[in-house]
């Protein structure tokens, strides 16, 4: 659903641009903020929540194609390979893959949500003793090392969960173009993609029956009271998602249901009523589209997997 780098911090905000992010966004003419902090510790679990619901079918539908091709996707993989994942959050769809790649002989899961972190790869590590299982916290969309004890192994990346669609698509191209210099020359990465398809099925899946996305929407406010002596008050936004189909993506906002005014980090931001705060995109491709798309940052599209909701796109490092 999102980009999942940022939950419980492995640094202060006035060192990893928390507050003037939050700031810049809550300033600018439209207001918005940036999708990776709607992860601390309570929007992590609520996004997990998410993903069990029964109208978000990206997760259910990802699964699914795994299972179904995982030896599939395994062939993929060289020799020797040490595994990257970006955005790691669960390890549910990791471990599809590892019970079939075994020239995956190390694993490096990659998020800044550090406690999450931190018991995911100690829980694989126990289930998969072989496997060498080296986490890094980290900001996916910023540079990071890669652990010393993978040089020497081939490298191969995995970034599941289509969170792809969270970046504006040149931003998308330009993560694209990242990953491949964290890689390296001749790897692969292996993207989820959701599809473009029915407006209402879209509709539904980010703006669930039971209001658990509307809470995830609402817990990123949460979060800016707590962390920097803002005064929000909760009561006062609503949740709102619809699928803009001449740009392809879901919108989703936090409304102000009054005209009021939010003290934050020393300043004071004004909201007339009806006024929104743009909290998160999630672009959703064609198979050509997103094809075109990985081409411009560098790769190579080629083996895929689709049930004509979600994509498993394999993409090959151009030299």
């Amino acid at each position: 659903m999102s980009i999942k780098t940022n939950a419980a911090r492995a640094k202060r905000p006035a060192e990893d641009g928390f507050a003037s992010d939050v700031l810049s966004g809550l300033s600018a003419p439209r207001k918005w903020l940036a999708p990776k902090y709607f992860y601390d510790e309570r929007g992590s679990q609520l996004f997990e929540q998410i993903t069990e619901l029964k109208e978000y079918y990206p997760t259910r539908c990802e699964l699914a194609i795994l299972r179904e091709h995982n030896a599939d996707i395994a062939r993929v993989f060289g020799p020797k390979t040490a595994l990257i994942e970006f955005g790691t959050g669960s390890t549910r769809k990791v471990r599809i893959l590892l019970e079939a790649a075994t020239t995956v002989e190390a694993y490096v899961p990659v998020d800044i949500s550090a406690e999450m972190l931190r018991q995911e790869a100690q829980q694989l590590q126990h289930d998969y003793p072989r496997l060498r299982v080296l986490p890094v916290a980290a900001d996916i969309t910023l540079p990071f090392r890669l652990p010393s004890a993978i040089v020497g192994l081939a490298r191969a990346g995995f970034f599941p969960g289509s969170t792809v669609g969270n970046f504006e698509p040149h931003d998308a191209a330009a993560f694209l173009r990242h990953a491949g210099r964290i890689l390296g020359a001749r790897t692969t990465l292996i993207v989820g993609v959701d599809l473009v398809k029915d407006a209402r099925i879209l509709n539904a899946a980010y703006d669930d029956a039971e209001g658990v996305t509307a809470q995830f929407n609402l817990n990123v406010l949460v979060r800016l009271n707590r962390e920097l002596a803002a005064d929000f008050d909760l009561d006062a936004f609503s949740h709102r998602a619809f699928y803009n189909s001449e740009r392809r993506r879901i919108e989703m906002h936090l409304v102000s249901s009054r005209q009021q005014k939010v003290h934050i980090a020393g300043r004071v931001i004004e909201f007339a009523a009806g006024e929104t705060i743009h909290t998160e995109n999630s672009y959703k491709y064609t198979i050509e589209s997103f094809g075109l798309l990985a081409q411009s940052a560098g790769w190579t599209p080629t083996t895929y997997w689709s049930d004509g909701y979600f994509l498993v796109q394999a993409l090959a490092a151009r030299a």
